[in-house]
């Protein structure tokens, strides 16, 4: 198979959250320990960092595994989704995975993942355990897909495992209350492994205070640590709570003999994109007229990002804006700036919600938007009409930053 067919059989012959949605979530770990014993247990034969968290977790695994890199470790690092192509999700030092090893892994397990059914998800996530095993990384940053407790992912028991912060995202299948969202999460922590909260919330403290203590696992809430002030290449101001967040892992970590000094930290810190490849997070696409992406797509993570997009101090504010299908606008809608002209568009997925839909909903809240066929149609328009001291912003989902960058 070549890799292209490879693709297109994953892609089209299994269910992938990122297409389809509810419809390809597994609520059970008995698939994944399935193939992880096919596979021999691969996630046995390295060290791991867990990460959950409703928004952030992407940023702090970058951040946890660039400041590694920099201490010298193989480390290798799973997430996701992709944004341009799927061997983003499996990297170790900040390189793709090999288009031949893709071919290679798939083509031996083809059979078994056919008979058994299992997910998208399920066989990338067993794609990475083996891929990390077999190269001998000394460690992998894992970033949980969705959850935590029902994760494929959890299957690893790591060094420290990190929940960077609770909002309500993925309602369908986590809960819709924060309560229930931090149980779910919580759940990727394990007996006697250190866990590392990255903010203090006063409805979901008590949840991982009680299931680390049933686990005997020492908790640690990072915005209630002092740290000297570290930056980051990572811009928006919602990173100081990573950064917060990765120092305390880096603590931990430092507890249980490995090497990170003060100085690489600083160095891992401001060279994440260029360690690890980063994309999407308040990237900086052009100057004139400002342009910015950002892959921020729930209440918590949005209003971060548009309260730093208005405080810039431009002109006229442009945004493209797209959204899923299955996300609640009810509460992300009034986030949205009155003032800013919108250029609304569905990301080529089958979960994308109609721009027709879309613009109802703009209507009735009295913002001022034009639909278009595409998103690279609306960042056209929006470019068009964008003087060059005026702000453009795309976002609203991860793939319509998919599209663009």
């Amino acid at each position: 198979m070549t890799y292209d067919a490879v693709l297109n059989w994953m892609f089209n012959q299994l269910p992938v959250y990122q297409n389809q949605g509810k419809t390809a979530y597994k609520a059970n770990l008995d698939n994944i320990q399935l193939l992880s014993d096919h596979l021999n247990n691969p996630h046995l034969n390295f060290k791991s960092i867990h990460v959950a968290g409703t928004n952030g977790k992407g940023s702090t695994s970058h951040m946890i595994a660039s400041v590694l890199q920099e201490s010298g470790y193989k480390v290798g690092l799973y997430t996701s989704p992709h944004l341009k192509d799927f061997r983003e999700r499996i990297k170790i030092n900040g390189t793709c995975i090999s288009e031949d090893k893709v071919i290679e892994f798939i083509t031996a397990n083809k059979s078994f993942l056919e008979v058994n059914q299992l997910s998208f998800f399920e066989m990338t996530v067993g794609m990475a355990f083996k891929y990390f095993s077999d190269e001998q990384v000394d460690i992998a940053v894992i970033e949980v897909g969705l959850g935590g407790r029902l994760d494929a992912t959890n299957i690893i028991t790591p060094e420290v495992s990190v929940i960077t912060n609770i909002g309500l995202d993925h309602v369908q299948f986590l809960g819709d209350s924060l309560v229930q969202i931090a149980a779910e999460k919580a759940g990727i922590i394990k007996t006697t492994v250190p866990v590392v909260v990255g903010q203090t919330q006063q409805e979901t403290a008590a949840v991982f205070k009680k299931i680390a203590s049933d686990f005997n696992a020492p908790i640690y809430f990072s915005d209630q640590e002092q740290y000297q002030d570290y930056t980051s290449d990572l811009k928006g101001s919602y990173q100081k709570h990573n950064i917060k967040t990765a120092l305390k892992v880096f603590d931990l970590l430092q507890e249980k003999s490995w090497n990170i000094t003060a100085y690489v930290i600083k160095n891992g810190l401001n060279n994440v994109v260029k360690n690890t490849g980063l994309m999407g997070r308040w990237q900086i696409l052009s100057h004139a007229p400002f342009t910015v992406c950002d892959t921020a797509h729930n209440e918590e993570g949005l209003r971060y990002t548009l309260n730093q997009i208005q405080a810039i101090n431009k002109a006229d504010l442009h945004i493209v804006f797209g959204v899923v299908e299955d996300k609640d606008l009810s509460k992300i809608i009034t986030l949205l700036p009155k003032n800013a002209t919108y250029y609304l568009c569905a990301p080529s997925i089958k979960r994308a919600m109609a721009v027709v839909k879309l613009q109802m909903l703009f209507n009735q809240f009295g913002l001022h938007s034009k639909p278009y066929n595409s998103v690279q149609e609306a960042f056209n328009s929006a470019k068009l009409k964008a003087s060059k001291n005026d702000t453009i912003y795309l976002g609203g989902s991860t793939f319509v930053v998919a599209e663009i960058i």
